[in-house]
């Protein structure tokens, strides 16, 4: 190799390399989030909500925002299908009304009722062609569109995987928006309005065991 090529050869190397080596570190980086988030999810699965450990590793908020910054990342991993969930049923509401479409998903991921993953949870229905979640299955688009919005709802995921959240509907597994009156609603009892939706838990089961 003659000393011109050399010589390009290096500048390429010098030029490329570089990038290269960001782009992994935050590839890297990326998938340590995801694995909290995953270990997150479970600890909040097995301790039914309770507060974690001092021990337990939280993700930081920059942690969250590395995740999926294009709003377009295929949704299988915990905290982008709670944050895409949260965008995509609150997006337009004040922080409140996101953080208590949160609190109901993570009310279902602890219910025997429900999917034990954040993912399954939102996606849960679709094989029946009724979804859980009305975005999932609506034929449109998943992307998050709205920068600002989406920013919002990860960290909104980041502390509800960090069970850092304050459940705001009173263990509500259930919600609809304030302007339609759905066939199910008399079924529970209402714990709250917040934003633009109304919020439902179960009626206790009654132990009693009379004839």
């Amino acid at each position: 190799m003659n000393t011109h090529l050399i010589s390009i050869t290096v500048c390429l190397v010098l030029v490329f390399c570089p990038d290269q080596a960001i782009a992994a570190d935050q590839a890297r980086k990326v998938e340590a989030v995801e694995r909290k988030a995953e270990a997150l999810e479970q600890k909040a699965v097995s301790s039914d909500g309770n507060t974690l450990p001092a021990a337990t590793k939280i993700i930081t908020k920059p942690e969250a925002q590395t995740i999926d910054p294009d709003g377009e990342k295929p949704l299988d991993d915990a905290l982008t299908c709670l944050a895409r969930t949260i965008y995509w049923e609150a997006r337009g509401e004040e922080t409140a009304g996101m953080q208590a479409i949160a609190n109901v998903v993570m009310n279902r991921l602890t219910h025997e009722d429900f999917s034990d993953t954040i993912c399954d949870v939102v996606t849960q229905g679709q094989e029946q062609g009724a979804c859980q979640f009305s975005w999932w299955c609506d034929g449109r688009s998943d992307d998050a569109e709205a920068e600002k919005s989406y920013s919002l709802a990860k960290e909104i995921a980041r502390k509800a995987l960090n069970q850092q959240l304050r459940d705001k509907t009173d263990g509500a597994l259930y919600f609809h928006h304030h302007a339609v009156t759905p066939d199910w609603g008399s079924e529970f009892i209402k714990t709250t309005k917040i934003g633009e939706h109304i919020f439902y838990k179960p009626r206790a089961v009654s132990s009693d065991t009379r004839d």
